[in-house]
């Protein structure tokens, strides 16, 4: 998959909206609850690359991950980024961390 300036496509038959971001720069997200299911620890990654969205994505910074099978299939990740949107990125440009569930509760409340 080639990568362009452009942030993959967030659109799949299972989706009933999505909208300009708000700088109306082409990005397109879903807006959904992000709740965790009881049980199981939050979800996070570190940010390792960010050359072609360097707005969006801050180097070594810790994002909270949305879990999206479509975009797991299509090797993307869902991530809340500097806009406290939910937006899809190439997958490598992550490391998925596990917190203690302490600390991932903690950020969650403080986010």
């Amino acid at each position: 998959m080639a990568l362009g300036k452009e942030k993959p496509s967030s659109r799949s038959p299972s989706r009933r909206a999505s909208k300009r971001g708000p700088s109306g720069n082409g990005r397109r997200h879903v807006t959904r609850k992000h709740a965790v299911p009881s049980g199981h620890p939050e979800p996070f990654a570190v940010c390792v690359r960010n050359e072609d969205y360097p707005a969006s994505l801050e180097l070594r910074k810790l994002y909270r991950v949305i879990d999206d099978g479509f975009a797991a299939q299509h090797d993307l990740i869902r991530v809340i980024d500097e806009s406290g949107e939910d937006y899809l990125y190439p997958a490598d440009y992550f490391v998925r961390v596990e917190l203690p569930r302490a600390v991932a509760q903690t950020l969650r409340r403080i986010a």
